[in-house]
């Protein structure tokens, strides 16, 4: 899978990162407090690697030494994790194993319990597990890591996996891209590579086999694909391709400070989603005249703890004063139980499926001092500049009065202390799931804005989950019924005099901007990369005849019409 865009041509350097055959043998009872001891000086000395670590990761890029530092910081706490300990240790006293063999069965005992809950996130997290116990086998082992620093120019490092750590480890200026036959989307390493500007394939376990050093080697990034020593002709193409979107990133940067007018002059505003402050400076390098979407629950994980009021309100609040005055949509947690379970105990429900249980506000109103917490932080922060508050996967117009009756009792107390907090903070809803759609009237009464996120619109309204390789194909937003849904809510809101946005993969896609503004839609919300290609659509349209466009396609019954239509209209731009 491509996990960060671009496309890269240079030469194969194939890197051996595993560690071979990792020892396990029985110990002599006699020789367990030496086991213990060496597993204990393994730990310092990996804990020391860590800091030395995040030292160096200091020096590079502000948004990778910001991403480098949470994941050290993380794997920091996992190494003076008592419950890991205690594990490891007590595997080398009851079964009489070696330290190795100690922290290979710990680690599969956790891998076990992570099996059991299809989740990519939570998969990421297995994967940080797995990291720290590598760096504690690597000290037992005395089994270094890859000098990647000394690469030359243009390399592309293809790995059967890399961590963070060992990207830490490369010199930027020189690596090109890489490849690894494991890891995922979700991961910190993919998350990494996009912090970094890498192109990156990860998945591709057949590469391995294929490449070897020192020859040539094509990487898109975008496409997920891997051309191992390419003909002249394909060679040409993707050189050709490069070259193209290298230009096309230079006529879109000058779209920067232009506005997202159509033709006949229809404003459409554009907004940046994010998840961490450091994607700040990448949403206004884009243009984006927002935050249309704060993602907060990324503060709550690779952690042992929940974040207090405190922290998340110097969080929010750094974002708020980065984005200069501009408006900031800050989304309350939207996760279940089972991804907080470490931090919350025998507190965190457990759903038999999760994305139909115990979730976003359901769970926020399940756990009133977590929810408090973090409204207190939203509402501090809004001190600061403009701040709006969303609400993930609101069904029923009593849920959102409860949100209510819970933020006056929030607000009071604070004003009670005398903490600043603002004015007013508007109030807005998520449409995601068809319940909530077909009650847009009753809900635009109570709220002040709408939000709609189509990809679990999608995902509620078809019964599809993406990740299902045996249905994935059937997923499709220009499915009749996520239109009609779309439609609705839409009229809804604009019968109230309610702003309305979309927040989905949709708004930051240029195939579907028309039908979008066809369809009423004046803001939309995406990934800050995708804002200078929907601008430079939107500034070639007439609302005239997009709206007859979208109208016409509200007719259609099947999705294969609506495909040809859409895609005649944009072909004819």
């Amino acid at each position: 899978m491509g996990v960060s865009p671009g496309i890269a041509i240079g030469t194969v350097h194939l890197i051996e990162t595993g560690l071979g055959q990792v020892p396990e043998y029985s110990i002599d009872p006699g020789s367990v407090d030496d086991e213990v001891a060496r597993f204990a000086k393994a730990l310092s000395k990996a804990r020391q690697q860590v800091s030395r670590l995040k030292q160096k990761g200091a020096e590079l890029a502000d948004a990778t030494a910001e991403e480098l530092g949470l994941l050290l910081d993380a794997h920091a706490a996992m190494l003076g994790s008592t419950r890991m300990i205690d594990a490891v240790e007590r595997n080398i006293r009851d079964q009489k194993i070696n330290a190795e063999a100690a922290v290979q069965a710990m680690v599969r005992e956790i891998a076990r319990g992570f099996e059991r809950v299809k989740d990519p996130y939570l998969a990421a997290r297995l994967q940080d597990i797995r990291d720290v116990g590598s760096r504690i086998l690597r000290q037992l082992t005395k089994t270094p890591y890859q000098a990647f620093s000394v690469l030359p120019a243009g390399a592309i490092v293809i790995a059967d996996e890399l961590s963070p750590a060992d990207i830490a480890l490369m010199d930027p200026t020189k690596i090109s891209a890489f490849v690894t036959a494991l890891g995922g989307a979700e991961g910190h390493t993919a998350i990494m590579a996009r912090s970094m500007g890498l192109p990156a394939v990860l998945g591709a376990s057949s590469v391995l086999a294929a490449a070897r050093s020192g020859q040539t080697v094509i990487v898109d990034g975008e496409g997920g694909r891997v051309v191992v020593n390419p003909d002249a002709g394909t060679l040409a193409e993707y050189t050709r391709r490069a070259e193209a979107r290298a230009r096309l990133n230079r006529q879109l940067a000058r779209l920067r400070t232009l506005p997202a007018n159509t033709l006949d002059g229809t404003s459409v505003g554009l907004q940046a989603n994010i998840e961490l402050s450091r994607d700040v400076d990448g949403a206004l390098n884009a243009g984006a005249e927002g935050i249309g979407l704060f993602r907060t629950e990324f503060m709550f994980m690779n952690r042992d703890s929940l974040p207090g009021e405190e922290e998340q309100y110097a969080l929010l609040r750094s974002v708020v004063e980065g984005m200069k005055g501009r408006m900031v949509t800050i989304r309350t947690l939207d996760v279940g139980g089972e991804k907080l379970t470490s931090v919350l105990g025998d507190n965190a429900g457990q759903s038999a499926n999760p994305m139909l249980g115990l979730r976003a506000i359901r769970f926020s109103l399940k756990q009133p001092k977590l929810f408090e917490a973090q409204l207190s932080a939203i509402l501090r922060a809004g001190a600061h500049g403009p701040v709006r508050l969303l609400l993930p996967m609101i069904s029923s117009v009593h849920q959102v009065r409860q949100v209510k009756a819970v933020l006056k009792r929030v607000s009071t107390r604070l004003r009670r202390r005398g903490v600043d907090i603002a004015e007013a903070t508007p109030l807005g809803v998520m449409i995601e799931v068809p319940g909530a759609a077909l009650i847009a009237d009753s809900l635009a009464q109570e709220v002040d804005f709408f939000a709609i996120g189509t990809n679990d619109l999608t995902m509620y309204t078809l019964a599809i989950d993406r990740g299902d390789e045996q249905v994935a194909g059937l997923y499709n937003p220009l499915h009749p019924a996520v239109l009609r849904l779309i439609q609705f809510t839409v009229g809804a809101a604009q019968r109230a005099g309610k702003p309305v946005s979309i927040c989905g993969e949709v708004a930051g896609d240029p195939r579907f901007a028309s039908l979008l503004v066809g369809l009423g839609v004046r803001e939309l919300s995406m990934a800050s990369q995708s804002i200078p290609r929907v601008k430079q659509r939107i500034r070639a349209l007439d609302t005239g005849p997009a709206t007859r466009r979208a109208l016409a396609i509200m007719d259609q019954a099947e999705e294969g019409q609506v495909s040809a239509l859409l895609d005649d209209f944009n072909e004819n731009l």
